[in-house]
């Protein structure tokens, strides 16, 4: 992952990343620390639907391995109340 130092943005504004960005995400550092991460709009949706897909994929093993509790939202508002 390519990195830019926040002051290089703050002085040549946002065209400093616009090459890197181009090769993927660009890590931004300030005090020397990582702090954000740049990436363009089809990386960022990618990366949400990757998540989305690996949620559901964890949910149908959760399913598949009895690892789910059945019942409604008021039985369970009644568990959380009980401490169960």
């Amino acid at each position: 992952m390519n990195a830019i130092a926040a002051q290089e943005i703050k002085r040549r504004g946002i065209a400093a990343v616009d090459s890197l960005v181009a090769q993927g995400p660009v890590r931004i550092v300030k005090s020397n620390r990582p702090k954000y991460v740049i990436m363009t709009d089809a990386d960022y949706e990618t990366m949400l639907g990757d998540l989305a897909e690996a949620r559901l994929t964890a949910s149908e093993a959760d399913v598949k391995a009895g690892r789910v509790c059945r019942g409604s939202a008021a039985q369970l508002i009644r568990d959380i109340h009980k401490g169960a």
